[in-house]
């Protein structure tokens, strides 16, 4: 994974992989197959723009993983957006909005919140409406 990464920042000319950061990497056990897991700042057109040169420029990275690997196979990379970054930011903005909303309705309730945890781990103390706001928002990112 290290030496695709290297290769996607420094190697591949497109400018279509400037704003890409790999995520993980999953290893099929015979070594054959490799998932990268990337993700991109930017717009939805962006993340398809680099979905097409990342795949342009597969060839490429695979060649350049080969020359560091002490294996007979040299996997075969398939590229996959992880969106798992875009939806940590999300629940970390409507943390902070819920937590903006109880501060106007209950000035001076969470002064020491960012300072150390709270007395019970469980309970954010956010107040009735964004706590239940809180829970609505897990109970969805847990269906996707």
């Amino acid at each position: 994974m290290e030496r695709a990464a290297y290769a996607v920042q420094f190697e591949v000319a497109d400018p279509r992989v400037a704003l890409v950061t790999l995520i993980r990497c999953e290893l099929s056990k015979d070594l054959s197959h490799a998932k990268m897991f990337y993700s991109v700042f930017g717009t939805e057109a962006d993340r398809r723009s680099t979905q097409r040169a990342l795949e342009s420029a597969s060839g490429f990275i695979q060649r350049q993983v080969g020359r560091v690997l002490r294996t007979r196979r040299i996997p075969r990379l398939a590229w996959h957006y992880d969106d798992s970054v875009r939806r940590a930011a999300e629940m970390d903005q409507k943390i902070r909005e819920a937590l903006d909303r109880d501060r106007g309705i209950h000035p001076g309730a969470h002064q020491g919140i960012a300072s150390g945890p709270a007395e019970d781990p469980g309970h954010l103390g956010l107040g009735p409406e964004a706590d239940s706001e809180l829970e609505e928002f897990l109970e969805e990112d847990e269906q996707l």
